[in-house]
């Protein structure tokens, strides 16, 4: 029973419905990265997928990919306790043949690696021609698994980082606007800056001090106009030209 309840504690934090409002402090940037990315990676399922930086492989089901394989560097900013790697990652050979890899995907990871040119260019590597890398990255937030935490972009970084690798940018979204960021800032500070550290008293403290911040960003959102230069996170695909 107990293991039941964390499986579905882990998986409203990660993937959260709408319910998770009241238990997640990261309500609103999981939710919009898991909406945006459902509709992202529609149409690429039944393909061989190589998760970099999987962890425990939270948008797996997103793809139904035929082959799921999950890669990970053992030194990180997390432990593995709850990770579902199939290989680790030695930080300079992805664990894949060349051209074997029909998409390349990477969540919340890039943003952790030091020297990402060379990733790059193992990630075009191992995709086959046409292949497709699909990944997320933060553009507004906060130092996150120090010391392993080292870079945010613009989309327009990206787009030219991925062109000099070989890459051709076929889509670009932002994940959340001004209204959610600025709530969703606002949340964590209570999180991270407000609340207790023990972790029981702070899923008690949730509903009533985060949820509501999250709600009203939620609803406000909908109502205010957006700047489209203020966000979380950038889903970008691109492909292997």
């Amino acid at each position: 029973m107990i293991d039941r309840l964390r499986a579905i504690y882990h998986r409203e934090m990660m993937t959260p419905s709408f319910l998770a409002i009241f238990i997640n402090p990261f309500f609103l940037l999981r939710r919009a990265l898991l909406v945006h990315l459902r509709k992202t990676v529609s149409g690429m399922q039944g393909k061989r997928v190589l998760d970099v930086g999987c962890g425990s492989k939270p948008y797996e089901q997103l793809f139904g990919a035929d082959d799921y394989i999950g890669t990970d560097i053992e030194q990180s900013g997390h432990d593995h306790a709850s990770s579902r790697v199939d290989v680790f990652y030695d930080g300079k050979t992805l664990p894949a043949a060349t051209g074997s890899i029909d998409i390349v995907f990477s969540s919340e990871v890039f943003e952790h690696v030091f020297s990402l040119d060379d990733l790059l260019d193992e990630v075009y590597r191992v995709l086959h021609d046409d292949g497709t890398l699909v990944f997320t990255a933060p553009f507004i937030w906060g130092e996150h698994e120090q010391p392993y935490d080292y870079a945010r972009y613009t989309q327009f970084a990206w787009a030219d980082l991925l062109t000099r690798h070989g890459f051709e940018v076929v889509e670009r979204k932002k994940t959340t606007g001004d209204v959610e960021t600025i709530f969703q800032l606002f949340a964590n500070y209570i999180h991270q800056g407000v609340l207790p550290s023990n972790r029981v008293i702070r899923l008690l403290l949730t509903p009533f001090l985060i949820a509501p911040i999250s709600l009203i960003g939620f609803l406000l959102a909908r109502i205010l106009p957006d700047t489209g230069t203020l966000y979380a996170n950038n889903i970008i695909v691109a492909r292997k030209k």
